[in-house]
C-alpha cells in the first residue's frame, strides 16, 4: 500500500492505536491529523522521506511514535513541538543527518529515544538539553561527540553508543547512568583506542549493566578496560565484552562484584582461564564463554558457581565432556554447546547419556550435535552414537561381587569353627620347618638331654618328683622355662631353640596343660620334630587320666599320623621308680611301647 485512501479512517475518532507498518507508504497518512485520541502510532518499514510539520498537528496525546525503518533525511523541530506527551521514539534505520534542533526545547515527557542507524556525523552541545526526562537513548554510527552534547539529561539510564576507536566522550555528567553499552567500529584493524580513555569510567559508580564491544579484527591490539577502572563499579550486575580481550581477564577483575549476574566473554582465548575469577561471585546466573577457544570445562569444577542457571560454551574446541562437571552446577538449567568438535566414542558417553536423561537442564539444540571425529563418524549425530559397547553391566557386576563376599563371609566363619586348630598347627610347624633348616645347616650339637614342656599350676610336681630323679639321679640335663630361657627373646623363639638343642621333648600334660595356648605350641613344635627326623623325640607324661574327647586337637592329629610311647603317673600308684626307669629307658626303645607304669 503506497498510501491509505483518504477518510477511510475519519470516523474512528476515539481510536487510540493504529499501525500501518511494512508497506509503502511515502509520507505520513492526511486522515492521521484527524485522531486527536490516538497514543501509539506505528509508521515503520515503509518509504517515507520526509516529515511535515502539519503531520502530527492535531495527535497531541500521542504516547509512542514508531517511525523507524524509513528514508527520512532531515528532522525539523515543529514537527515534533506539539507532542508534549510523547515518550517513546523510535526513528532508527534513517537517514537523518541533523535534528534540526527537534531535542533542544521540546519532548519535555520523552524518555525512550532510537536513533540507532542514522548519518549523523556529530552531535554538538546542548542537541539533547530538552530531554529532561529521557531515560534510555540509543545512538550509533556517530563520527564525533562535541563536549556537553549530552548536557541536560540529567535522568539517563541507559546509554547505547558506537563510536570510532579514537573517539572518546567524558562520562563524568552521567553519573545517574545505570546501563552503558559501547561499540567500536575498527575499520582497517590498526586502530585502537587509548587506554587512558577509560578514565572516565571512574565516575560511573552506579553502572549496573556494562557491555562493550568491538566490530571488526583488531590484530590482538589491547582493547580491554583495566582491573582498576571495573574495580570502581561495585554494583556491576552485568558485564558483556566481545572481540575486547586478548587473552582471559586476570582472577581478581571481579573480586569486589558479589552482585554479579550475567558475564559474557565472546571472542577471546580463555584457554588460559584462571577459576579464581568466579571465586567473588557467588550470584553468578548466567554465564557466556561462546568462542573463546575452550578445550576443558575443569575450571567449572573448581569454580563451582552455585547460582549458575544458563550456560553458554557454543563455537569452542572442546571435544569430550565430562558428565561430571554438572554435578558443581547444582542450579544449571540452560546449556549451549553447539558447533563444538565433539569426540564420537566411549569417552562421550556418560555426557550422552545424561543429555538424554537429564531432567534438570536443557541442553539446546543437542539432537544436531555432529561428530568431529574419530574420521569414520564425522558427520554423524552425537546422540545417535550407541553408547551400549561402553558400559559393563553393573547390576551384574554387584551380584557377582556381593556372591563373592557372602561365600567369602561364610568360608572363614567355617574355617575359623572348624579348622583353626589345624591352621595354627601349619603355620608353627612351618616356623618350626624354617628353623630346623637353619640348624641342619650350622650343624649345632644338643646342649640339653631333655626339654621339659609343662603348666605352670603342674610346676610344683616338676620340681618335687621329676628333677631329683633325672636331674640329681641320672645326671640329665634339663631345659626348664624360668631357668634357661633367653630373657627378651621372642618366645617362640625360646621355645624353638630349647626344642630343637634338646634331645628328647618330655610333656607334661594335665587338664590345664591341654588349655594353654604356649603349652600346644610347644608339643606342636616337637611334633614337626618327630615327623621331620623320624626319631622318638617326644616322651609323654600325664599326669591325670583325661578321656580322649577332651584331648588337644593337635594330639588326636598326632595319634591318627603315628601311635607313639606315653607314660600315665596316676597309673604308676606306689611304684613311682618303675615309672621313672621307664622315663629313661624310653629314649633307647628301639620299637614304640605303651607304658602303663
Amino acid at each position: 500500500m503506497t498510501e491509505l485512501p483518504k477518510g477511510s479512517i475519519l470516523s474512528l475518532k476515539r481510536l487510540r492505536f493504529m499501525t500501518v507498518k511494512t508497506n509503502s507508504l511515502t509520507k505520513v497518512p492526511d486522515d492521521i491529523r484527524s485522531l486527536s485520541s490516538l497514543e501509539i502510532l506505528n509508521l515503520s518499514d515503509n518509504l517515507i522521506s520526509e516529515l511535515g510539520c502539519d503531520d502530527f498537528t492535531n495527535t497531541t496525546h500521542l504516547i509512542e511514535l514508531y517511525l523507524n525503518m524509513n528514508n527520512i533525511v532531515n528532522l525539523h523541530r515543529c514537527v515534533l513541538e506539539k507532542l508534549n506527551d510523547l515518550k517513546v521514539l523510535d526513528m532508527s534505520n534513517n537517514l537523518l543527518r541533523t535534528f534540526g534542533g527537534a531535542f533542544k526545547i521540546t519532548l519535555q515527557k520523552l524518555e525512550f529515544l532510537n536513533l540507532r542507524g542514522n548519518s549523523v556525523s556529530f552531535f554538538e552541545k546542548g542537541d539533547f538539553q530538552g530531554l529532561g526526562s529521557l531515560k534510555h537513548l540509543d545512538v550509533t554510527n556517530i563520527e564525533k561527540i562535541r563536549p556537553g552534547a549530552f548536557d541536560g539529561l540529567v535522568k539517563l539510564e541507559s546509554l547505547r553508543i558506537s563510536v570510532p576507536p579514537k573517539l572518546y566522550y567524558n562520562y563524568s555528567a552521567l553519573q545517574q547512568l545505570k546501563s552503558l553499552s559501547i561499540y567500536y567500529n575498527v575499520e582497517d584493524g590498526f586502530n585502537h583506542p587509548d587506554l587512558n580513555d577509560y578514565d572516565f569510567f571512574y565516575t560511573l559508580k552506579s553502572l549496573k549493566i556494562f557491555t562493550i564491544i568491538c566490530k571488526g579484527y583488531h590484530f590482538d591490539f589491547p582493547y580491554e578496560v583495566s582491573t582498576n577502572t571495573i574495580y570502581t563499579m561495585k554494583y556491576l550486575e552485568s558485564f558483556t565484552a566481545e572481540n575486547i580481550y586478548v587473552s582471559a581477564p586476570n582472577g581478581f577483575t571481579f573480586h569486589y562484584h558479589t552482585h554479579l549476574k550475567n558475564l559474557t566473554i565472546r571472542q577471546t582465548d580463555m584457554s588460559d582461564l584462571d577459576p579464581m575469577l568466579f571465586e567473588t561471585i557467588p550470584n553468578l546466573q548466567v554465564l557466556d564463554f561462546s568462542n573463546c577457544y575452550l578445550k576443558s570445562l575443569d575450571f567449572l569444577v573448581k569454580a563451582r558457581p552455585p547460582a549458575l542457571r544458563f550456560l553458554n560454551l557454543s563455537n569452542n574446541e572442546l571435544t569430550v565432556i565430562n558428565e561430571t562437571v554438572f554435578q558443581s552446577l547444582p542450579a544449571l538449567t540452560h546449556l549451549d554447546l553447539g558447533n563444538n568438535p565433539f569426540t564420537c566414542d566411549c569417552s562421550n558417553a556418560g555426557f550422552i547419556q545424561w543429555v538424554m536423561s537429564n531432567a534438570q537442564t536443557q541442553v539446546v539444540n543437542a539432537h544436531q550435535y555432529t561428530c568431529s571425529f574419530p574420521v569414520a563418524q564425522q558427520g554423524r549425530k552425537l546422540l545417535e552414537f550407541n553408547t551400549e559397547s561402553c558400559w559393563m553391566d553393573v547390576s551384574f557386576i554387584c551380584f557377582i561381587s556381593s556372591t563373592c563376599l557372602v561365600v567369602l563371609a561364610l568360608l572363614s566363619s567355617f574355617i575359623y569353627h572348624f579348622l583353626r586348630w589345624q591352621l595354627s598347627y601349619g603355620f608353627y610347624l612351618f616356623l618350626a620347618f624354617l628353623y630346623d633348616s637353619r640348624k641342619k645347616k650350622k650343624g649345632t650339637p644338643h646342649q640339653f638331654d631333655a626339654f621339659v614342656s609343662y603348666n605352670v599350676h603342674d610346676e610344683a610336681w616338676v620340681y618335687r618328683e621329676m628333677l631329683p630323679v633325672l636331674e640329681e639321679e641320672q645326671g640329665w640335663r634339663l631345659c626348664l622355662h624360668h631357668r634357661d630361657f633367653q630373657p627378651g627373646k621372642p618366645i617362640m623363639e625360646n621355645i624353638t631353640d630349647a626344642i630343637y638343642s634338646s634331645k628328647k621333648t618330655i610333656c607334661v600334660i594335665s587338664r590345664r596343660y591341654l588349655q594353654s595356648d604356649w603349652c600346644s605350641r610347644e608339643i606342636q613344635m616337637a611334633s614337626f620334630r618327630l615327623f621331620d627326623e623320624q626319631k622318638d623325640v617326644l616322651i609323654l607324661l600325664f599326669l591325670e587320666e583325661i578321656p580322649t574327647q577332651q584331648m588337644s586337637p593337635y594330639y588326636r592329629m598326632r595319634k591318627l599320623v603315628k601311635r607313639r610311647t606315653y607314660l600315665s603317673w596316676p597309673q604308676a600308684g606306689q611304684h613311682t621308680g618303675v615309672f621313672w626307669q621307664n622315663v629313661v629307658l624310653a629314649p633307647a626303645l628301639p620299637q614304640p611301647l605303651k607304658l602303663l607304669g
